[in-house]
This record gives structure tokens, C-alpha cells and sequence, in this order.
């Protein structure tokens, strides 16, 4: 899902790359501080309702792929046949089962780490490995949007996207979903369905419940946000004039994101199950970002500052794994250290906060935490710059 390529005759728009390496790392930004007991507010995620910038890192992506979606499906003419839907699904299983492997690893190597844990126990054992999570709500939300793609016209999507967004309202309405409790519909649905052992555990104050941010039900808005994404892609191949693509951009940004604030009154802003107004908020501001990078980048010219994010952007779900990675790793690898209560082992991460980030940040925790979440962006940043170099383009 890498082809930004509008192929209408314009030429390649180097923002929607930018735009796309700027969410990847971000994503990787906030999901890797050096301490969760110490990050500044703007890279924590809303409690329950609310809006923060770390949450517009995720949503962004989804606008991103929905748009992408549509360049890959060009090649079909929007219309069904076997190859097209056979295509589709190959690539939403293999979304899934890659998220699925990531919490299988890291549930293996954490297991790794006890003494009384054997490889085979540590390796086979699935009794409480999280099913859902960001991979697979973007295979789930990939799939269904794109096959709805190939069998609905636009206007037909168009009211496709009302019809989610206001089924899930009513789910949330009468299904108790706007509160952190036990009788939320999405809670219910997820430990039903999957088994309470598979399901995400959230603490929001003090009280920790099984609740999934990923959950299944909280697909219905993020297929909407993906046809979002899609028809934006429509406008921007529909239009060959920069110009008037970021107009049509900041317009149909400016509607979305008023619409979404407007209607919060009523429905809540909550990244934690997608309601519908953090589905037209967020795309309205990504629709307005895009348009703003397209003018910044594709218009004026300047490209220089954006070299950094173009490494991320052209291999977007390969970093993104990648990082994860690194992260398991950098948690359950231990390095012999000396401290004030004498010798002992910290973990790759611990190390680097604790021994290097924090004396260069003159003792400051908040600020080193966010020097190290630097540090590993820079880190993870190197791999993707050498497939950039060499034009390796890694597609899933």
C-alpha cells in the first residue's frame, strides 16, 4: 500500500510519502518513551474522551491508507473480479497474521525472561496473546473498506460512510459505550468473541478493566475513516491542479473537522472507541494537513526538512514492525550494570535512560524520557534510510 502515485497525468505528490513517514514516526515516537512514569502530556493519550496530539498519530495513517487504497485499486477500475478480491484479502490476512506475530513475540520473549519458563512453554503457549491491536485494525478496516470499494459507486460510499457512523452512534448510544464500565457493548462483544484472555487490559483512574482500544466492534468507524481516506483520494486524482487539490482539501478539512467538534457536544471525542466525531475530526485535520504539506512540499518546493520523514513514508508498515522489534527487544535484553546499590542488570532501555539519557539531560526524567524516544526514532530511522538509498521498496 506504497503507491502514492496519482496516475491522472500529474505528477507524484511527495506529500502524501511525507505525510505518511511523518504518522509512522510518530507512532514510534510516543509507543517507545524511556519511562511511562514520565512523558510530557502532548505524547500521552486522551484518558477516555478527549483529544491530544498523540492521538491524531494513528488516525492519520488510517486517512493515509484509505487514500493509498485507492491508488492500488485503480488498476481494477474499481470494479469486482477474483484477482482484485483475491489481492485484497491476501494482503488483509497478511496485515493481520504480522500484528498477530508481533504479539506472539512479545509475549514470548517477556516469557523468556522467567527462570521457570521453558522455550517450548514460552513459544507455544497462546492461552493470553492479544488478538487485536494496530496491525490488525488496519487489516480488518483495509479489508472491508476496500471490498466495499469495488462493489459500491461513490455516491453509494458516500452514504455508506453515514450509515456506519450512525449505526455505531446508536451501538454507543443504547450499549452503554461512552462509558469506561463493565457493561460497555465493546467490552462485552470483545470478551464474548475473543475470550477475556485475549483482550487489551486499560487502567483509566485506577480502574482497569478488559477493554481493547483495537476492539471488534470499533471496526464499523474505522472502515468509514478508510472511505474517507478513499474518496479524498478520488478528489485528489479527479483534480490535476495542485492548487485547486489543497483548496478541495481544506475545504472538505474545514467541514469534517467542524462537523466533528460541532457534534462532540453529543458524541463524545474518544480515540479509545473511535466514535464517530474522532472519525470526522481526525480526517478533517488530516485532510487539512495534506493539503498544507502538498502546498508546502509539491507547490513551493520545499523539500529539504522533509528527507528525514521520506524514509519512513516509502516503507511505512516495514518501520513500523520493525520498531516494534526492537522495542521487545530493547525491553527483555539485559546489560550487566553498576549503580549506588551495587551490581545488577538493567534491560537495553533502562540502560539508556537511566545511565545515558538522563545525566545528558541534567537529571531531568520527563526530558530524557523524550531524549531517548528521540534516540530510537534516530535508531530505527538508520534502517530506512538505507532502503531508501537503494530504493528498496518493501510492500505488504
Amino acid at each position: 500500500m506504497n503507491n502514492t502515485q496519482p496516475k491522472s497525468g500529474s505528477s507524484r505528490l511527495l506529500a502524501l510519502d511525507i505525510m505518511r513517514g511523518i504518522t509512522i514516526a510518530g507512532m514510534i515516537l510516543v509507543n517507545n518513551p524511556g519511562s511511562w512514569g514520565n512523558v510530557y502530556s502532548p505524547l500521552l493519550h486522551a484518558d477516555w474522551h478527549g483529544l491530544t496530539p498523540t492521538d491524531l498519530v494513528f488516525p492519520f495513517f488510517m486517512f493515509i491508507m484509505g487514500i493509498s487504497t485507492y491508488f492500488s485499486l485503480r488498476k481494477y477500475e474499481f470494479k469486482f473480479s477474483w484477482p482484485c478480491v483475491a489481492k485484497i484479502l491476501r494482503r488483509t490476512v497478511v496485515i493481520f497474521l504480522i500484528g498477530f506475530a508481533l504479539a506472539w513475540f512479545g509475549k514470548m520473549v517477556g516469557a523468556l525472561n522467567k527462570p521457570d519458563v521453558s522455550i517450548a512453554e514460552a513459544m507455544f503457549d497462546f492461552s493470553t496473546i492479544r488478538i487485536l491491536g494496530v496491525m490488525p485494525r488496519l487489516a480488518l478496516a483495509y479489508g472491508f473498506s476496500a471490498i466495499l470499494a469495488v462493489l459500491l459507486s461513490r455516491r453509494q460510499l458516500a452514504w455508506t460512510i453515514v450509515l456506519l457512523l450512525f449505526g455505531y452512534f446508536l451501538i454507543l448510544v443504547f450499549g452503554h459505550g461512552f462509558e469506561f464500565a463493565d457493561n460497555n457493548v465493546l467490552a462485552i462483544v470483545d470478551q464474548k468473541v475473543l475470550g477475556a484472555d485475549h483482550v487489551y487490559s486499560s487502567k483509566i483512574d485506577g480502574v482497569r478493566l478488559k477493554f481493547d482500544p483495537e476492539g471488534l466492534l470499533a471496526t464499523v468507524p474505522s472502515v468509514a475513516h478508510c472511505l474517507i481516506g478513499f474518496l479524498c483520494g478520488w478528489l485528489i486524482v479527479s483534480t490535476k491542479d495542485n492548487t485547486l487539490r489543497i483548496n478541495r482539501l481544506f475545504i472538505v478539512g474545514a467541514i469534517l473537522t467542524f462537523a466533528g467538534f460541532l457534534l462532540a457536544y453529543g458524541c463524545p471525542l474518544n480515540k479509545k472507541i473511535w466514535s464517530p466525531t474522532f472519525v470526522l475530526t481526525t480526517c478533517g485535520l488530516a485532510a487539512s494537513l495534506l493539503g498544507l504539506l502538498i502546498w508546502i512540499i509539491d507547490i513551493k518546493g520545499h523539500k529539504r526538512w522533509c528527507r528525514f520523514f521520506e524514509a519512513f513514508g516509502i516503507n511505512p508498515l516495514f518501520m513500523y514492525c520493525l520498531a516494534a522489534v526492537f522495542a521487545i527487544l530493547f525491553r527483555n535484553i539485559h546489560l550487566p550494570v553498576t549503580d549506588l546499590s551495587g551490581h545488577g542488570l538493567a534491560s537495553v532501555r533502562a540502560f539508556l535512560y537511566d545511565f545515558v539519557m538522563t545525566p545528558l539531560c541534567g537529571g531531568n526524567l520527563t526530558l530524557a524520557s523524550l531524549g531517548y524516544a528521540l534516540l530510537f526514532v534516530a535508531f530505527i530511522w538508520c534502517f530506512g534510510y538505507i532502503l531508501y538509498k537503494k530504493r528498496i521498496y518493501i510492500k505488504i
